[in-house]
This record gives C-alpha cells, sequence and structure tokens, in this order.
C-alpha cells in the first residue's frame, strides 16, 4: 500500500513506516467500509472494526483516536483512489477531448458508487461533513486532473465551474440512487448531459 492510496499521513495519530505496519492500516479501513455499509456509521465502531480486521483494538487507536478519523481516513482513500482511477482512464483520452475526459470521471465515480463498499456512506467525505465539503475536495481534485490532461490553464473561472458542475451532478445523482439502488439510468444521462452543456462555456 502506498500514500497514493490511502489517508494523509498527517491525519492520523502515526503514519505507518513499514510494509507490515501499512497493510494493517489497509485492513482496518477495508474493515470499516465493510461495516459502514452492514450496519451504518451510528453502529459503527472501534472495537468492531479491529474484530473485523482481526487485528488488536491498539492497532485501530495507533492509527486513529475515534471512528470519525476513520471515516474520514476511509474518505481521503476512496478520492485518491478515484483520482487514480481517472488518470487511468484520462491516459487514453485525446487531450483536445474533454467531453470523453468528463464522460471518464463521471463513469468511475458510478462504478465506485456501485462497487466500493463503504462508498454511500463515505465517498469523499465523512459521514458527518457537510456534503458540499466533499463537492469542494472532488472539485478541486478535478479540476487538477482535467486541466493538466486538457493542457488548459486553470484560473478561477474553470474552478467555479467545475463546481458548479460537481454540486449539479452531485444533485441529480443522489436523486437516481435514491430512485433505484444502481442509479435511475435515465437520470444518470440526464446528469451527462447536463455537465456537457454547462461545462461547454468553459471547455469548447
Amino acid at each position: 500500500m502506498s500514500w497514493t492510496h490511502g489517508p494523509d499521513p498527517s491525519r492520523l495519530r502515526r503514519a505507518p513506516v513499514q510494509q507490515r505496519s501499512a497493510e494493517r492500516l489497509g485492513r482496518i479501513l477495508d474493515a470499516c467500509a465493510g461495516l459502514l455499509d452492514e450496519a451504518g456509521y451510528e453502529a459503527l465502531s472501534t472495537r468492531a472494526v479491529a474484530g473485523r480486521a482481526d487485528v488488536p483494538i491498539g492497532s485501530v487507536y495507533r492509527f486513529f483516536g475515534n471512528k470519525r478519523a476513520m471515516a474520514d481516513a476511509l474518505a481521503q482513500r476512496n478520492l485518491d483512489r478515484y483520482a487514480e482511477r481517472i488518470s487511468e482512464r484520462l491516459a487514453t483520452v485525446g487531450h483536445d477531448d474533454w467531453r470523453t475526459a468528463v464522460d471518464a470521471a463521471l463513469d468511475e465515480y458510478l462504478t465506485m458508487k456501485r462497487t466500493v463498499p463503504g462508498f454511500a456512506l463515505v465517498d469523499f467525505a465523512g459521514p458527518v461533513q457537510a456534503p458540499s465539503e466533499a463537492n469542494h475536495l472532488l472539485a478541486d481534485r478535478l479540476a487538477d486532473l482535467l486541466a493538466g490532461h486538457l493542457e488548459r490553464s486553470l484560473d478561477a473561472g474553470l474552478r467555479r465551474c467545475l463546481l458548479v458542475g460537481v454540486e449539479a451532478a452531485d444533485a441529480v445523482l443522489r436523486l437516481a440512487f435514491r430512485l433505484r439502488p444502481e442509479g435511475d439510468p435515465e437520470l444518470i444521462a440526464e446528469t451527462r448531459e447536463l455537465l456537457h452543456a454547462y461545462l461547454a462555456r468553459a471547455l469548447d
């Protein structure tokens, strides 16, 4: 496990320095994600995570002071993994094809929403954080990735446009996944159309 796939070491009580310790941290976060799916955030506990991860509870407290810190670290790992998945997709997309690049970002989010344990409760910000905080984090990361790939200057206008796009897409996708567990396909198609139409003002 490398730190491109996990929480910011500065947010941990103690950063792992050996591979064995990093693997243990990964098991703790995997256990946290699985328990979030099964029981929700309120029922989550450090003791339950330790049991699921098959580690002493002291190992959990070595990294995290409480369950909120653990959920926040899971959110950071999700964001890092999302960024990596997009980067891999963008490597196959032309530098002038912004619509395919945006589609890649949307498709990877949908895949994680449907397949990644715990993602429904903890996507890119912890469950006790406001959704807007997650959207700001996501918009900033997408701005860096897309501007770099499309070879565009990343000014305040483009950052604002991407933030609005993320906020709008988030609202429609929340509705899509409320209506159907896998996401309502018609609303997902509307989200894609919305992003294309709105982002054209900054990327065409």
